[in-house]
């Protein structure tokens, strides 16, 4: 096992339980940061309670089971008598929010969430961040749970409700600290994007593509953020990076000071002066699909057999068994772990089933999320039809930013609904028409759940896959689209 840096033989029992009763405020609450970051500060002995516009599973089941009181809306009054210290979220909190003001018109004691995490739970410790535009959520749980299973008991924070684990977030009594590291802007008065307050000693960085339209102009504003990133990397820690990602190797040419690792087929086409020569790959040519085999540099180091889908997973697999590995963990330990990482909820996640239809819930929010996540499927899937029902919520896809990505992102699917919500500013009849697969478009959730249920029978065994994507609450499509398929199938 590498030896632990001198700062994390500073963890204490007092730093991870607090004697003292302070009351800790976090407005955004139902956010997954801010709910873990809550759940956080209440096993650390803090009183919590907290805000937000909307709060839905499971985030709001995962507060309520850990007896934090949250409550929906931004009522200033809900800050008297004043709390020691308001946390404050960076989603739907812009100047003019009533709870905002009412906090700056009284000076009261406020921070953000990035920020808080990073000076009242991370300092003194070894943090293992996952970076990047996808699969962040994934790729910490698997991290985790190594780590768990190794005895290490680590702390984590993961944006998400991974299935191996009770809790998004956990304090942990050991040095090692697992973050989910986002690059989205930590609040209304700190622009920066939420990772640059974590230090990371052990970095992985997934992939880097353009995203959030809303606060990025273009992808160089975004390879920005990540250099700041790089920057808070000690020469000591590794970060590990795709060796086929352009866009994230142009960031290390702009300068790092730590040794780097890389995932993928192949070694980078542009390598840099700290590449360790090191290449995680995997090799899938095997008899069984839902096995493959490990390798480092070459040479093979296990056999992880599972059912998560696609290259996708596979790329965070090594990712996560190459940190716990920089963390002391050996490889065959990681890799007997991750035979039984059962996924986490909304990634694929099978929420009906009968004989001839199977409906997932899944996040993938971004087009090439939606490419991966179908493809993946649609390896597994044989000659069954899959039908993709998309949401395009987030502000990237609100914009239309990605539109032209949207036509072909479907192309393993055999037909694809859109869901034309209010906050869409450009034409989804167009993307419809434009689409490499038969599309439709609906703006009435029940008229899209009547549709699906519509569809005609298969025939020769085939079943239907329907594949429900969003990174929200989706209008409620998930109780009634089950409701409707329980119904038909009596």
């Amino acid at each position: 096992m590498s030896a632990i840096p001198e700062i994390c033989a500073t963890i204490s029992a007092p730093f991870r339980r607090i004697r003292m009763s302070k009351h800790l405020y976090f407005l955004g609450i139902g956010g997954t940061l801010m709910g873990s970051l809550a759940q956080l500060a209440k096993q650390m002995g803090f009183e919590v309670s907290g805000s937000d516009g909307a709060i839905y599973p499971p985030m709001s089941d995962q507060l309520s089971q850990a007896d934090i009181r949250a409550f929906e809306g931004f009522d200033p009054a809900q800050l008297e008598p004043p709390p020691d210290q308001i946390i404050v979220g960076n989603a739907g909190l812009p100047r003019g929010n009533a709870a905002i003001e009412y906090i700056l018109e009284r000076n009261l004691s406020y921070t953000s969430g990035a920020e808080w995490l990073g000076n009242a739970v991370l300092r003194n410790r070894w943090v293992l961040a996952v970076a990047g535009t996808h699969g962040k959520t994934t790729t910490a749980s698997m991290l985790a749970w190594i780590l768990d299973r190794a005895g290490l008991n680590p702390g984590y924070l993961i944006g998400g409700a991974p299935n191996n684990f009770e809790q998004s977030a956990r304090i942990g009594d050991s040095p090692f600290f697992v973050v989910e590291a986002d690059e989205y802007d930590t609040s209304y008065f700190d622009r920066r994007a939420k990772f640059v307050h974590y230090r990371p000693r052990t970095l992985i960085v997934n992939n880097l593509e353009y995203d959030h339209a809303d606060i990025f102009p273009d992808i160089a504003a975004i390879q920005a953020q990540f250099h700041l990133l790089l920057r808070t990397v000690p020469a000591g820690g590794l970060v590990l990076a795709p060796s086929n990602d352009e866009a994230f190797n142009d960031v290390l040419h702009q300068g790092c000071w730590s040794e780097i690792a890389r995932v993928g087929d192949k070694a980078p086409r542009k390598p840099v002066e700290q590449d360790s020569g090191d290449l995680w790959s995997t090799n899938q040519s095997l008899a069984d699909p839902e096995a493959f085999e490990v390798l480092l540099n070459g040479a093979g180091q296990g056999i992880i057999k599972w059912t998560l889908k696609g290259a996708h997973n596979r790329s965070n697999a090594i990712n996560a068994i190459a940190a716990a590995r920089h963390a002391g963990v050996p490889t065959n330990v990681s890799i007997e772990a991750l035979n039984k990482f059962s996924g986490v909820k909304r990634r694929m996640e099978i929420i009906f089933e009968d004989p001839s239809t199977v409906i997932y819930d899944d996040f993938a929010h971004h087009p090439t999320a939606i490419r991966t996540t179908l493809q993946g499927l649609r390896d597994n899937a044989s000659t069954d039809e899959i039908v993709a029902i998309i949401e395009p919520r987030t502000h990237t896809m609100s914009l239309g930013t990605l539109q032209a990505d949207l036509t072909t992102c479907c192309a393993a699917a055999d037909r694809v609904i859109w869901f034309r919500g209010r906050n869409i500013k450009w034409d989804v009849q167009q993307l419809a028409s434009d689409c490499v697969v038969d599309a439709n478009v609906e703006d009435s959730i029940d008229k899209l759940v009547e549709h699906l249920l519509q569809l005609p029978k298969l025939e020769g065994g085939r079943r239907r896959h329907l594949v429900i994507m969003s990174n929200g609450a989706f209008v409620n499509i998930y109780s009634k689209i089950i409701a409707g398929f329980t119904a038909l199938g009596q």
